[in-house]
């Protein structure tokens, strides 16, 4: 019942880890990543997950692997008729909708500049981040408003909280999430529709590991970047903080955009004065992939020096003066 100071709603007469029983869920990129963590976590929780990717053999390889109540639909979140017939797919099979998990992404050059960053690249990205979600939230809403309930969730990025550690047009496109979020909440309210995202920082799963860096090198700069000491951000935490937001714990909340990213964003990266390149140093044993991964790890390693060097020379200036 409701507690005399939470405003949380539980449901006493299912386990803890049945907070999804009887739902319906889709899950859009969900054959990788956060999405299939996210498959996985909501199915052993008791929702009917419907997983929709472009990557059909791994979908399909997934859906498998998890089993009852679970299905693979081919879905381009950029086409609309697509998003149309994976509503309809999973209302027809399952008889409602219950979550929307709008988390199909992608990136572009991680560290494009406005200039060089060209317009079909822009297109792109706006395309699937903020389009896809956009028609996702649209057809989720056209089921969800006549059942007088429902939640509609996005996967944003960390880069809504702090500039500067995301390309333009990958920045854009999840901003563009943050408006959805917002808008949507205020206007789905009087139905009974929740509107919710997560926004997590860097993690070595998915398209952020579609480079040629080595992952235990990527892990350790990401690591040492901002999570929390003795913990590394995985795409398993992040399913956790959607899972929350899909649950009835979260009754009451809407318009949210929860940042998991193990205190990145409390202060600015750029000054990193408790970074230490050690164990940064220590990933490069494990190889790198190509001279991309040595090249990045010595940039690092060099804006570290730097940063140590500015504080000493600005106090020697100041005695001076």
């Amino acid at each position: 019942g409701r507690g005399p100071f939470t405003g949380l709603t539980f449901n006493n007469n299912l386990p803890f880890w049945s907070r999804l029983e009887g739902k319906v869920a889709i899950i859009t990129g969900g054959a990788s990543g956060i999405g299939a963590a996210a498959a996985k976590l909501f199915h052993e929780n008791g929702a009917k997950v419907v997983i929709a990717d472009v990557q059909d053999n791994l979908g399909q390889a997934l859906a498998c692997k998890l089993g009852e109540d679970v299905c693979y639909i081919h879905c381009d979140v950029t086409s609309e008729d697509e998003i149309t017939n994976l509503v309809d797919t999973a209302v027809a099979k399952y008889g409602k909708l219950d979550i929307m998990y709008n988390n199909a992404g992608i990136v572009d050059r991680g560290f494009a500049s406005v200039l060089d960053t060209p317009k079909s690249d822009l297109d792109r990205v706006l395309a699937v981040n903020t389009t896809g979600g956009f028609l996702g939230a649209k057809h989720a809403a056209r089921v969800m408003i006549p059942q007088h309930k429902g939640c509609i969730l996005f996967t944003a990025s960390a880069c809504t909280e702090i500039a500067g550690i995301g390309s333009p047009a990958y920045t854009v496109s999840k901003y563009g999430i943050i408006a959805l979020v917002k808008i949507l909440a205020a206007e789905l309210r009087q139905y009974g529709l929740r509107v919710n995202c997560v926004s997590p920082y860097g993690l070595v799963s998915g398209i952020s590991s579609r480079n040629s860096i080595n992952p235990a090198i990527l892990e350790a700069f990401l690591s040492e970047m901002g999570n929390l000491r003795g913990q590394v951000l995985n795409a398993e935490g992040i399913a956790n903080a959607a899972l929350y937001l899909a649950t009835d714990e979260a009754s009451d909340v809407t318009g949210l955009n929860l940042v998991v990213d193990g205190g990145f964003s409390v202060a600015n990266p750029s000054l990193m004065k408790f970074a230490s390149p050690f164990h940064l140093i220590k990933a490069i044993g494990d190889g790198c992939r190509s001279f991309l991964g040595i090249s990045f790890i010595a940039m690092m390693c060099l804006i570290h020096k730097i940063q140590k060097v500015i504080p000493v020379v600005s106090s020697k200036m100041q005695d001076k003066c």
